[in-house]
């Protein structure tokens, strides 16, 4: 499987590094970055255009905020196309119009679980009505540094676990795209981004990033919870979406799907 990366940082080098030593059957014919000067071994392109050329099966954009025109070109060479940068649909008429792109060309777009489990059992509820969906995300105080959050609470001073927002995904998404693109995920299983409930809270005392998701509805009620470690070289991301990334790669190159 032809296949392309959108960004070069800690998720999409470390994308590469699993597929690599998991001999996964793929090949990287292309990374867009923004500074082709740099050498990786793999052919560096800037320029949305230039996927047409490499004749992707697949584009996965891993944390770099290009959705639009590297999507948009995505769909538009016959490759399906995978955005991590979900927050971006957060905007109106962002996922419309690459939907629209995607039934024109027979394409399709893959939304990732991220640093999430349970979204296919969350989806598969959502086949019926639900009555409310709320997303708490619980990470380590020094890891909100650089966000809004420092406007909101002293986060060097806090003792006890504090909520800085409880909103909805849209509304977080914006406000904290870095942080908060799981929300987006969770919002597009289930009631969408402006009837789930996110809360995002700092913890002096965690060490690593806690997921719950409660949901209920005419299936019952369920409550999922994920302890992630964040990334090593990135401690905003969890370890968990560099492997989800991993994983919906090899399944669209394998001949097993799980």
């Amino acid at each position: 499987m032809r296949l392309v990366l959108v960004g070069w940082g800690a998720i999409g080098s470390e994308v590469a590094r699993l597929l690599k030593a998991r001999a996964a059957p793929v090949d990287l014919v292309g990374v867009a970055v923004r500074d082709t000067a740099r050498d990786i071994g793999v052919l560096l392109i800037d320029d949305p255009a230039a996927l047409a050329a490499l004749t992707p099966d697949l584009v996965v954009e891993a944390g770099r905020a290009a959705v639009m025109p590297w999507g948009l070109a995505s769909l538009s060479a016959g490759g399906d196309f995978v955005p991590a940068s979900t927050s971006a649909f957060a905007d109106e008429g962002t996922l419309e119009a690459l939907l629209d792109v995607a039934r024109r060309n027979r394409r399709q777009v893959l939304i990732p679980p991220g640093a999430l489990g349970g979204i296919d059992a969350l989806a598969a509820a959502a086949r019926l009505p639900l009555a409310s969906v709320v997303h708490e995300i619980v990470k380590p105080a020094p890891a909100w540094r650089g966000t809004e959050a420092e406007r909101l609470c002293d986060l060097s001073g806090l003792t006890a676990q504090h909520c800085f927002f409880d909103g909805t995904a849209r509304e977080a998404a914006r406000r904290f795209p870095q942080n908060a693109n799981v929300a987006l995920i969770t919002a597009l299983a289930g009631l969408g981004p402006d009837q789930t409930r996110l809360r995002l809270i700092a913890d002096p005392d965690a060490t690593g990033n806690r997921h719950r998701v409660t949901a209920q509805g005419d299936f019952g009620r369920m409550e999922i919870v994920l302890d992630n470690l964040p990334l090593a070289s990135n401690p905003k991301s969890s370890a968990l979406t560099a492997l989800s990334l991993v994983r919906l790669i090899e399944n669209r190159a394998g001949p097993l799907v799980i």
